[in-house]
C-alpha cells in the first residue's frame, strides 16, 4: 500500500489534498504560475520549507553540542565568500 511506504520529499506518486490559502496568497501564486501551475508551485515551496526545517534542526543540534557560532567568525566567513569587507552588511 502506497500510504505505508516511506518516500523522501519530491518522491513517490502524487496525492490530492485540500489546502486553504488566503485569497491574496492564492492570487499572488496564480499571477506567477497561472491557474494550472499552482500544485507544482506549492510542491516546490513545501520541499524548500522541509529543507529549511531540516537545516534548522541540524543547526540546533550542532549548537547544543558546540555552542552557538561566533558572530565575528561568521561575518569573516561571509565576507570571504561574498568578497565584501567584514561588517559591511551591518553598515548597509
Amino acid at each position: 500500500m502506497v500510504e505505508d511506504a516511506d518516500f523522501l520529499p519530491g518522491d513517490g506518486p502524487s496525492s490530492g489534498i485540500s489546502v486553504s490559502l488566503t485569497a491574496g496568497t492564492l492570487q499572488a501564486i496564480r499571477e506567477r504560475v497561472g491557474r494550472r501551475g499552482v500544485s507544482a508551485y506549492l510542491e516546490r515551496a513545501a520541499q524548500r520549507q522541509i529543507e529549511r526545517d531540516n537545516l534548522d534542526e541540524l543547526i540546533a543540534d550542532f549548537d547544543k553540542v558546540h555552542g552557538p557560532a561566533d558572530p565575528e567568525a561568521v561575518a569573516a566567513k561571509r565576507a570571504k565568500l561574498t568578497g565584501s569587507q567584514p561588517g559591511a552588511e551591518a553598515a548597509a
